[in-house]
């Protein structure tokens, strides 16, 4: 029965989400279950491929992607993959009419990451962020909105800002594995082998430049959606101010983590906050 494939897809989608992000699983808990499962079946789709440009190292990438693309394109026409992620995620992208064009420019951005290792322009670096982050947040948005083009029209900017937030969170976190073992460099103009405290802080004020006009739009998100999208915002702003206190030095060394009793404790003011109507 194609119900109980589809079933067994959509569990798939959860899994990846609970397993290789405790943060971002949290926060999808705190959806209106009528939305969640398609925020898992998005997740689900955007981290198989980025695993494939940034884990598979002992494979042909280049081969395994080309064949991801395939199948993702016959899922989205005949709207069924024998890939159980890719059948979960074609149903959330025609259930809420998801855009064909930011599927598009998210594969183009993945795709980067199998050859390009700097991006020494900040044309470059917006044209991957917005590839790689924007374009994710604009999927969610969609179901959060459900498919509404009104009120998606209207928070399409703060949806894009955020998810460049939490984009350029995980680049600075992530930017002792990135540089040393992937030979990757996302921030145009600075120098990650030498880099000091004013070029971190430089980052840091794009980032939190972005996460104010994020802010914004989650005020005015569907309640379904908006302790959710705020439990987020508050785990990588939290992930922020902590890069902001460690040494530029310690950040090109380490990978710096939020401990679990943290999101936790996060989680219950965010709760209140939201009660409160406080956001």
């Amino acid at each position: 029965m194609k119900s109980l494939f589809d079933s067994i897809s959509y569990e798939c989608s959860r899994n990846i989400t609970r397993t290789y992000s405790t943060s971002f699983s949290l926060a999808t808990k705190m959806l209106a279950p009528s939305i969640r499962q398609d925020i898992y079946n998005i997740y689900g789709f955007v981290r198989a491929a980025d695993e494939i440009v940034d884990s598979f190292h002992n494979y042909d990438k280049a081969t395994l992607f080309n064949n991801f693309e395939q199948d993702l394109e016959s899922s989205l026409v005949h709207k069924i993959s024998l890939n159980p992620i890719l059948n979960a995620f074609q149903h959330s992208y025609h259930k809420y009419n998801i855009d064909k064009s930011l599927v598009d420019s998210f594969m183009k951005s993945m795709r980067m990451d199998l050859h390009k290792s700097e991006y020494n322009t900040v044309e470059e670096y917006k044209a991957y962020i917005y590839g790689s982050a924007d374009v994710v947040g604009l999927m969610c948005l969609k179901v959060f909105v459900k498919g509404d083009e009104s009120k998606y029209n209207a928070l399409k900017l703060s949806a894009m800002s955020l998810g460049s937030a939490f984009q350029k969170v995980n680049f600075l976190r992530d930017l002792n594995a990135d540089f040393n073992e992937l030979n990757r460099s996302y921030f145009p103009n600075a120098d990650l082998k030498n880099l000091n405290e004013q070029s971190k802080q430089l980052i840091i004020n794009e980032i939190e430049t972005d996460f104010a006009h994020g802010l914004t739009g989650i005020k005015h998100l569907p309640m379904e959606a908006r302790f959710g999208v705020y439990t987020a915002y508050r785990y990588y702003r939290q992930l922020l101010h902590k890069l902001k206190e460690t040494p530029a030095l310690e950040i090109k060394n380490s990978r710096i983590r939020i401990p679990n009793f943290k999101k936790f404790e996060l989680l219950t003011r965010s709760y209140v906050k939201h009660q409160l109507n406080l956001l």
